[in-house]
C-alpha cells in the first residue's frame, strides 16, 4: 500500500496487527516513521510530557492525558445514546461498486480510541488518525493507521476532496486560526461527504444560566471558583492567541466557509460532580 501526500509517496511496510512504525507528517510533507524509540516526540516540563511538535497546543501528552482522551471518548458516547458518531455516517461509508475506498480522517485522535472504534465498524474503510504526539495503541486493526502532524498550520499535507468523513473534537484549542481550519478541512472532503465537529464551551452553567450571566446579574451562585477557574483557563488560551469563543460560534464559522451544503447543530450538557438523585439522565 501507498501512503499519499501532498508532496511525494511514501511506501508503508506490509501492516500487521502489531503497528511498530507509523509516519510523521511534517509540514514540508517529509516523511519519517515512528519506531520503538518515541522519546525524539517528547519534553518534559513539570512532571508532565509535552509533544514537541506544537508550541501552541497546552495539554500533556502522557499517560495521564490518554486516560483524560478516554474518559472524554466516553462521555461523548453517553451522549449519543452508546454510539460514536451522529449522522448519516453508515450511508457515507457503505462501499459501491466502482468507487475509491471509503476514507476516514480522525484530526486530533487523542488516544486514538474513536478511529479504532470506527476502524472495528467499517473494516472496509481506510481509518488514519492524526494527532501531535504518538499516544495511541501499537496494535491496531489492519485498516487504522495513526500519523503525526501539527495540524495548526496554514495547508495540511493532504489531497483535496481525499476524504469521505473527517472526524474532530476538542481541537480548538490547539489551532490558531479556527476559520482556516474548517477551510482546510473543506477542501480534503469529497463531494456528499460528512463533517463531524465536537467542541466544548467550557464556559461553566449553574441553574441554565452561564458564568457570564450570573457574573452580571450579581445573582450568588455558590460556583465562584469554578468560575475564577474557567475565567483563568480563557486567559491562558487567549495569550496562545486561541478563541475561547469558537465552540460557541461553530455553525456561524461553518456557515462562513460557504462549502457545506446542510449544516445541523446539536448540543448537550455534560454535568460535573456527582449527578443528583432523582434527576433524569438525558
Amino acid at each position: 500500500m501507498h501512503f499519499k501526500s501532498l508532496g511525494g509517496t511514501c511506501l508503508f511496510l506490509p501492516r500487521l496487527l502489531m503497528r511498530l512504525n507509523y509516519p510523521v507528517v511534517f509540514p514540508l510533507n517529509q516523511i519519517s516513521f515512528v519506531g520503538e524509540d518515541d522519546s525524539q516526540y517528547f519534553c518534559h516540563l513539570y512532571g508532565r510530557r509535552f509533544n514537541v511538535l506544537s508550541q501552541t497546543y497546552p495539554f500533556p501528552a502522557d499517560d495521564e492525558e490518554v486516560r483524560r482522551s478516554e474518559l472524554h471518548h466516553r462521555i461523548l458516547q453517553f451522549l449519543f445514546g452508546g454510539k460514536n458518531y451522529v449522522g448519516p455516517m453508515k450511508e457515507v461509508l457503505t462501499p459501491r461498486e466502482g468507487k475509491e475506498r471509503c476514507r476516514i480522517l480522525d484530526l486530533g485522535t487523542g488516544g486514538g480510541f474513536w478511529a479504532i472504534d470506527l476502524a472495528d465498524e467499517f473494516p472496509t474503510a481506510e481509518v488514519i488518525g492524526v494527532d501531535l504526539a504518538p499516544i495511541q495503541p501499537r496494535e491496531v486493526p489492519e485498516n487504522c493507521t495513526f500519523e503525526l502532524c501539527d495540524l495548526d498550520q496554514f495547508f495540511l499535507p493532504y489531497p483535496s476532496e481525499h476524504f469521505d468523513v473527517i472526524h474532530a473534537r476538542f481541537m480548538h484549542t490547539g489551532i490558531s486560526n479556527y476559520p482556516r481550519f474548517l477551510n482546510e478541512i473543506a477542501r480534503m472532503l469529497r463531494p456528499g461527504g460528512l463533517v463531524i465537529l465536537i467542541e466544548p464551551d467550557t464556559e461553566p452553567i449553574a441553574d441554565g444560566k452561564t458564568a457570564t450571566e450570573l457574573t452580571r446579574s450579581g445573582q450568588p451562585s455558590g460556583m465562584r471558583g469554578w468560575f475564577a477557574l474557567w475565567e483563568a483557563y480563557a486567559q491562558c488560551l487567549r495569550d496562545k492567541r486561541i478563541d475561547a469563543k469558537v465552540p460557541a460560534q461553530l455553525s456561524t464559522l461553518l456557515t462562513n466557509t460557504r462549502a457545506f451544503d446542510k449544516i445541523v447543530t446539536q448540543e448537550g450538557n455534560i454535568p460535573i460532580g456527582f449527578w443528583p438523585k432523582g434527576l433524569k439522565k438525558y
